[in-house]
C-alpha cells in the first residue's frame, strides 16, 4: 500500500492561483488537506462562539478536604485543575500539549496523585506521580507501551495497572509504589488484550480483576497481588456467555461484600452483592435497564447510576435496603460517579441538551445538590438550545429502532444530519451537543442520532443483532430512518446528510455505497473503509476483541463476506460528495483506512475532501484541530447540504 503520508503528500489540492476573494483560515503545518477549498475567514467569525465552550469532569476527591480534582481545558487540551470550593476558582495543576486523560489522589495522602497521558492520540497512556508541593511528574511506566487502569490500594502503598510492555498485544498486571519508581514489577502475566483491573480489598492482599473478551462476554477473577494467584469467581451460565462490568469490594475484608455489575439471568446489567465468605448472591436493582456506573461508600452505601433510555437516574442503597432514587437531578446523562472520602457526598459529573458537562455532588441523606463547577458556554444563552425529541421507526423485519431528533426553531422543511454513534456496541445519548448546536440554531438543519440494532442499552439480544453475518443489517436500520424521514412533514428528505465517527464512520461508508440516490452528501470521521483490511491492521491488542463483533477475517466464508459489503469494494457506487477525517496516529482505525478510501474514489468523484492531523489519534482532541474541522465542516454542508449541490 505504500506509506500513506507520502502517499496523501502527493494527492494534496494546492491552493488556487492568485489572491484569494476574501481572507481565509490558515491551515496548520500538521494538517494535511486535499480536496479541501480555502475555508474564508467569515466562517470562523461566524461560528467562533461555538468552539468556546468548556465542559468539567470529576476525577477525584480530595482524601481530607472537601475539595475535588477535575479535568477541564483552558488551552489547547485538558489538564487536571483543583477546584477547593463548589464554584470555586479553577486552579490549574498540570500543562502538557497533551490531554491528561484520568486522575486519583494517593487515598492516604494528599501530597500526590497520579494520572495519566498518551502522545498524539496513540492511546500508549504511560502514568505518572504528581507532587502537589512543586508541580513535578515522574514518569513510573516504561514510555513507550500501553499502559492503563491505575487502580490504588486502600493504604496508598501501591497502584495495580496492566501493560503490554511485554508482547505489544497481551495486558498483564503490574504493581508499583508511586513514590519508588524502581519498584514497578510484574505481578501475573496474561494472554489477550482484555485484562483490566477493577478493585483492591480493604486488606490490600487481593484484587477483583476482569476479562474482557466481547460486549457479550467476560469474566471476574479474583488476583492475590503478592503471589500472582488468580482463580475465577464469575463466568459462563453453562454455555451461555454472560456479560460483567465494574466489580468493587464492599468495606469487610473478610465477607465484602463483592458489587458487580452483570446481565446474567437477564437482559440488563443488574447490580449485584456477594458474600465472598459464604457464596451469597443478592440482587440490588431492578430487571430492567442497564446499571451503567456504580460506587461503594467507606460505609458499605452503594451509589449507582441506571441507564432509562439514554437519560441518567441516581439510586442509593445500604448494603441490605431499598435503593432510593435521589430527585432534584437534572435530566441529563452522568459519569464519574464517586462518593467523597468521608461518606457524606457523592460526586459526579452530569451534561445535558442545555448544558455542557459540569461537576456536581449530592447529599443522599438531605437530597441537597451542589454544583461545583459552571463550564463557559462561549457567552451563548444554553437554555434556548432545543432539547432533542425521542423518535422511533420499523426497520426492514419489523423491528423498532429509535433515536433522538434535535429540530431547528424554523417553520418548513428542514435538512437533516443523521450522525451514527460509534462502537459499534455503544449508544447514542442525549448530552450536550457542543458545536452541532451551530447547524441546529444557526444553519436550520436537524440533526438525528439513531441507535441501530447492536446499540447498548436496549438488552443483550438487541446488542448481538449485528454481528457477523448480521452486519447488513443494521445498515438496513438507516435505510429504514431514510423511509420515516421520507413520511415526516417537517423534514427534508431531499437533502439528508450523513455522518459518524469510528463505527458510525464505516456505517456513513456503508449508507453511501447503499442509498446514494437517498442522501445528498457523506462525512465519515475515523471509519473503516474496509472491515478486513481494518481487522487485519488494528493494533494486535484490539485484534481479537474485534473479532467477536466482526468476525474473523481469517475464515474463508467470512472473509468473503466482509469483502463484499466492503465500501471500499463498492467505492464506484458512492458518487456523493465525501468529506473523509482521520487522525494519522490512530491505533484503532489505521490511518491506512482513509487514505486507501480516498485513493480509490478520487478518480471517480470529484467531490471528494480529505483532512488529516499528523498529531491526532482516533478523532481530533486538541482544540485547534477540532475547530479547523469544524469550519471546514460548515463549508461542507454549506456547499453540499444547504445549496444547489445538496439537492441535485
Amino acid at each position: 500500500m505504500g506509506n500513506p503520508l507520502l502517499l496523501l503528500a502527493a494527492l494534496t489540492t494546492q491552493a488556487p492561483q492568485g489572491a484569494p476573494q476574501e481572507p481565509v483560515v490558515p491551515v496548520a503545518d500538521n494538517l494535511i488537506v486535499q480536496g479541501v477549498p480555502p475555508i474564508p475567514r467569515t466562517i470562523a467569525e461566524q461560528v467562533g462562539r461555538y468552539t468556546e465552550f468548556r465542559a468539567a469532569g470529576l476525577q477525584d476527591w480530595h482524601p481530607q478536604r472537601r475539595e475535588v480534582l477535575i479535568s477541564t481545558r483552558f488551552g489547547n487540551t485538558a489538564q487536571v485543575h483543583r477546584v477547593a470550593m463548589p464554584l470555586g476558582m479553577r486552579k490549574q495543576l498540570t500543562f502538557f500539549p497533551e490531554a491528561v486523560s484520568s486522575a486519583q489522589f494517593n487515598p492516604r495522602d494528599p501530597k500526590s496523585f497520579v494520572f495519566t497521558r498518551d502522545v498524539g492520540g496513540n492511546e500508549n497512556f504511560q502514568i505518572y506521580r504528581y507532587d502537589v508541593a512543586n508541580g513535578e511528574s515522574t514518569l513510573l511506566t516504561d514510555g513507550k507501551s500501553k499502559n492503563e487502569d491505575p487502580v490504588w490500594s486502600p493504604d496508598g502503598n501501591f497502584i495495580l495497572y496492566v501493560s503490554s510492555r511485554r508482547t505489544g498485544q497481551d495486558n498483564d498486571f503490574y504493581i508499583v509504589d508511586p513514590r519508588h519508581p524502581s519498584s514497578d514489577h510484574m505481578v501475573l502475566e496474561r494472554k489477550g488484550g482484555g485484562w483490566y483491573p477493577m478493585d483492591v480489598a480493604k486488606d490490600g492482599k487481593t484484587a477483583v480483576v476482569l476479562e474482557y473478551k466481547s460486549i457479550n462476554e467476560s469474566s471476574l477473577h479474583l488476583l492475590n497481588v503478592k503471589s500472582g494467584e488468580i482463580k475465577e469467581i464469575a463466568g459462563k451460565n453453562g454455555d451461555e456467555p454472560v456479560s460483567y462490568g465494574g466489580a468493587e469490594f464492599g468495606p469487610d475484608p473478610v465477607t465484602g461484600p463483592l458489587y458487580y455489575t452483570t446481565d446474567r439471568g437477564g437482559e440488563f446489567q443488574r447490580l449485584h452483592a456477594r458474600n465472598l465468605s459464604t457464596g451469597a448472591d443478592r440482587v440490588i436493582s431492578d430487571e430492567f435497564w442497564d446499571v451503567e456506573a456504580f460506587d461503594v461508600s467507606p460505609q458499605g452505601e452503594i451509589a449507582y447510576v441506571q441507564n432509562v433510555e439514554g437519560a441518567s437516574l441516581l439510586y442509593v442503597a445500604s448494603s441490605n435496603g431499598k435503593p432510593r432514587l435521589m430527585r432534584g437531578i437534572p435530566t441529563g446523562v452522568m459519569s464519574g460517579l464517586k462518593w467523597s472520602p468521608d461518606g457524606r457526598e457523592i460526586g459526579f459529573s452530569l451534561s445535558s441538551a442545555q448544558s455542557s458537562s459540569d461537576v456536581y455532588s449530592i447529599n443522599p441523606r438531605t437530597q441537597r445538590l451542589t454544583r461545583w463547577t459552571e463550564s463557559e458556554t462561549g457567552g451563548l444563552n444554553t437554555e434556548k438550545f432545543v432539547a432533542p425529541e425521542l423518535v422511533r421507526w420499523k426497520s426492514f423485519d419489523g423491528r423498532e429502532i429509535s433515536g433522538f431528533l434535535y429540530r431547528p426553531r424554523k417553520a418548513g422543511k428542514v435538512p437533516v444530519i443523521i450522525n451514527i454513534h460509534g462502537g459499534p456496541e455503544s449508544q447514542y445519548r442525549p448530552g450536550f451537543l457542543g458545536r452541532t448546536n451551530y447547524y441546529i440554531n444557526e444553519l436550520g438543519v436537524a440533526v438525528l442520532f439513531p441507535n441501530v440494532r447492536g446499540s447498548s442499552g436496549y438488552g443483550k439480544t438487541f446488542l448481538k443483532l449485528d454481528n457477523g453475518f448480521q452486519r447488513e443489517d443494521s445498515y438496513k436500520d438507516i435505510g429504514a430512518l431514510l423511509d420515516w424521514i421520507g413520511a415526516q412533514p417537517g423534514l427534508d428528505a431531499s437533502k439528508v446528510m450523513v455522518t459518524g465517527g469510528s463505527y458510525g464512520g464505516h456505517m456513513t461508508f456503508a449508507v453511501s455505497y447503499l442509498y446514494p440516490d437517498r442522501i445528498a452528501a457523506a462525512l465519515p470521521v475515523v471509519g473503516m473503509s474496509n472491515l478486513v483490511t481494518f481487522l487485519e491492521n488494528t493494533s494486535a491488542y484490539r485484534r481479537d476483541l474485534r473479532r467477536v463483533e466482526y468476525g474473523d477475517e481469517r475464515d474463508p466464508k467470512m472473509r468473503e463476506f466482509l469483502l463484499r459489503i466492503a465500501p471500499l469494494n463498492n467505492a464506484s457506487k458512492i458518487t456523493r460528495p465525501t468529506f473523509v477525517v482521520q487522525g494519522v496516529n490512530d491505533p484503532r482505525v489505521p490511518y491506512s483506512e482513509a487514505t486507501q478510501f480516498v485513493e480509490k474514489i478520487k478518480a471517480i468523484n470529484p467531490n471528494v475532501w480529505f483532512l488529516a492531523a499528523k498529531d491526532e489519534g482516533h478523532g481530533f482532541a486538541k482544540k485547534n484541530n477540532a475547530d479547523f474541522q469544524f469550519y471546514a465542516t460548515v463549508a461542507f454542508i454549506q456547499r453540499f447540504l444547504l445549496g444547489d449541490a445538496g439537492s441535485q
